[in-house]
């Protein structure tokens, strides 16, 4: 079974599900958790709380953990009844570290022999035979390659959640000697935000404060909190477009496609600013899971077929 994950810094997603990249361990099983998930001796829990950004994902087993609960999540959809799976997995790297850490993270998953764990008391085994790694970005507009292959330059704007990286498209192919990343993404942005709250306003708001203010939901916080929030949504907004334009990233003379969390929450800034000529967006934030498993699949249609 193919089986496509964005290992995002701010949330975890598949092509049928997303979820906060948090976890907790725990030495016995947790009573209340909704999900456990006992590997290697230790039980395992998500969270609402993200980990710390790591630009080496390698480093240690959390976010293979986190692997192994978009897997059981995915087997629980497909139906998948047997104990034990072959999977092959796609997964991504943003594209200034693809070739530097492409192998690495290839490496990471493949773990010799059988992978035994339990999900939600439901023993599960697999064995991961192949990985593929792609380039970020680009994987959220494979669907739409037709259309860009009649595009002579074009940018995809990925604004994640510690990063906004750009990969540039000559004729729909990527350039990857033209990609830039800067670590100005959502998550940078909270921060800052959470820090001038606490600072100005004596108050403690979360991620999803700030969040459910820039999308126009329903909060308790008083209006002067939410007028704050979004003056600094649109002053981080502005900085990124402007640290662009640093990059030889010019958006007044190149269409861009925008992708990422970031992008959804910019949206009306970005529309209407003179820095940005042509804009489209893609706001599933599943998009590269979905590139992921299209690349995938074509790969491995042409290796049966060799």
């Amino acid at each position: 079974m193919l089986i496509a994950i964005d290992h995002g810094n701010y949330a975890i997603k598949t092509p049928h599900f997303s979820f906060i990249s948090g976890l907790t361990e725990h030495t016995v099983k947790p009573p209340m958790a909704e999900e456990v998930l006992e590997y290697n001796g230790k039980y395992w829990s998500l969270t609402g709380q993200r980990l710390p950004y790591m630009r080496d994902k390698t480093r240690d087993d959390r976010y293979f953990i986190l692997s192994l609960f978009a897997i059981a999540k995915e087997l629980s959809a497909a139906g998948a009844n047997t104990a034990f799976e072959q999977i092959d997995l796609a997964v991504g790297l943003p594209p200034e570290h693809y070739g530097m850490l492409r192998e690495r993270f290839a490496q990471y998953f493949r773990r010799f022999g059988t992978v035994n764990f339990a999900y939600n008391n439901r023993p599960m085994s697999i064995v991961i035979r192949n990985v593929f790694v792609y380039p970020q970005a680009y994987a959220a507009v494979v669907p739409q390659s037709g259309q860009l292959l009649k595009t002579l330059r074009m940018f995809i704007v990925d604004i994640g959640g510690y990063t906004t990286d750009v990969l540039l498209l000559r004729n729909g192919k990527p350039d990857l000697q033209f990609c830039r990343s800067l670590e100005s993404g959502v998550i940078t942005m909270n921060n800052d935000i959470i820090g001038k709250i606490s600072a100005q306003h004596d108050m403690r708001i979360e991620d999803e404060h700030i969040c459910a203010v820039l999308q126009g939901q329903e909060t308790i916080l008083p209006e002067e909190v939410k007028k704050a929030i979004r003056d600094a949504a649109q002053l981080h907004a502005k900085d990124i477009l402007g640290k662009l334009r640093e990059l030889q990233v010019d958006l007044r003379t190149n269409p861009a496609i925008f992708i990422g969390g970031g992008s959804v929450l910019f949206r009306p800034l970005i529309e209407h600013t003179p820095l940005v000529a042509k804009a489209t967006f893609i706001e599933d934030p599943k998009a590269n899971a979905i590139g992921y498993e299209m690349l995938a699949r074509g790969q491995m249609a042409m290796r049966a077929v060799q």
